[in-house]
């Protein structure tokens, strides 16, 4: 028996597609905004723009198998097989719309980009603004390191009054605090049921696991301030309550309670987790899914923004991301983690070796590095996978009974 699926997902994928297809046949009627996933989305969707986001979409590319070839498409063009495969593809997809699930992204009236997350999102989104020859903002958000300080706060905070600025000057739309408090509000309360959601995972067994986590975080990032995100988020909420109440779990079988760090191998989802399973091992939390539970202060809903995407999981300290980590092992009762060495993701997986040690170090949880590619499958080696994954199970099942082999499902 294999990874038992949730009913909210038919809903997901009908909420998703018409998310995109909204953004294909409606443009005319809203301008069209490309978002990185860190930024203030909030801003985008009071003043009327539609939001899109090619980091989002570039998943969906993975996960259906289409990003290989959008990557070469790009490689032939010239980019370099180094650089991020998110952003391969999404170039891939432009240069040749036709090999693109949903035939690619609309043309965008404007790019919104911040460089909390890498660097290298602003050398893509620089070079789509000029293929397209549209307006390009970038908010700065400086690293933060220990805690956030009043000046960090203080510029960030300037520079999203800029930016709406900028906005009502270059575009027909018109800013107003009382529909931004009620976007933020919208934003919370999805991002409320999501915390909750995830939170439902400390029950034993866990009723969801790393992708169903990763597959239904679509929302909580795509649809962030609508009233679709938090009807979607009732419903999932539900399901997963009823899933602790009767004692269903995500696995058949619930022996071991894993983590996961990094971005998900999306064109491997479901397979590369199915080998876990196979130990009877659940991953009950990410480090991932959580970077899109900050809530936003609504008192001065401009100012909250300000400290709610600056310190966000890439843009702190190691000595931070590896408390996070310890807190969530703690709280999730995880016996053993796992590491996604990204090639694509550099920020997200420079220092992961000495996290790892820390982490293990301070909680007694070993941890297994494995290396792949969020969205390039040339990357991926299954016999290598499989041989790390088999070692990494018989070091856990040592630690308290003879070692078991994996089931057959």
């Amino acid at each position: 028996m294999a990874h038992r699926r949730l009913q909210a997902t038919r809903q997901l994928n009908r909420l998703m597609t018409k998310h995109y297809l909204a953004a294909r046949h409606f443009h005319p009627m809203r301008p069209i905004a490309y978002v990185s996933s860190g930024a203030p989305v909030e801003i985008l969707r009071t003043m009327g723009f539609l939001p899109v986001y090619p980091e989002n979409y570039t998943a969906l590319c993975g996960a259906r198998k289409a990003s290989l070839s959008l990557c070469q498409t790009a490689e032939a063009q010239g980019y370099s097989p180094d650089l991020c495969s998110y952003a391969r593809t999404h170039l891939g997809a432009i240069a040749d719309p036709s090999a693109a699930p949903m035939g690619g992204l609309p043309r965008p009236d404007l790019i919104l980009c911040c460089n909390n997350i890498c660097g290298t999102i602003l050398k893509w989104f620089q070079t789509v603004s000029r293929l397209y020859d549209v307006p390009l903002f970038v908010l700065d958000t400086p690293y933060v390191k220990g805690k956030l300080k009043e000046e960090t706060i203080n510029y960030v905070n300037t520079q999203l009054e800029k930016l709406i600025q900028a906005l009502e000057k270059n575009f027909p739309r018109r800013y107003r605090e009382a529909r931004l408090r009620k976007v933020v509000a919208l934003s919370n309360e999805a991002t409320a049921l999501w915390r909750d959601i995830r939170y439902l995972c400390t029950a034993r067994p866990s009723p969801l696991n790393a992708p169903d986590l990763f597959v239904n975080m679509a929302p909580m990032v795509v649809l962030r301030g609508t009233a679709a995100a938090v009807r979607y988020y009732r419903a999932l909420k539900t399901e997963v309550e009823e899933r602790v109440a009767r004692g269903i779990g995500a696995v058949p079988v619930e022996r071991y309670r894993l983590l996961w760090d990094n971005i998900a191998i999306w064109y491997e989802l479901f397979r590369f987790h199915r080998y876990f399973e196979r130990y009877d091992a659940c991953f009950v939390v990410d480090t991932y899914t959580g970077a899109w539970s900050g809530l936003v202060e609504c008192d001065d809903p401009i100012r909250g923004l300000a400290c709610t995407y600056t310190p966000i999981l890439l843009n702190i300290g190691f000595a931070q991301r590896a408390e996070r980590m310890i807190d969530l092992i703690e709280a999730f009762q995880v016996d053993g983690f796992v590491m996604h060495a990204n090639r694509s993701c550099k920020p997200y997986s420079l220092g992961q070796y000495a996290i790892q040690r820390l982490v293990s170090e301070r909680t007694g949880v070993p941890g297994l590095i494995v290396e792949a590619d969020m969205c390039d499958p040339r990357a991926y080696s299954e016999s290598q996978l499989k041989t790390r994954i088999q070692a990494f199970m018989e070091t856990l099942s040592m630690r308290d009974s003879p070692y078991v082999g994996p089931r057959h499902l």
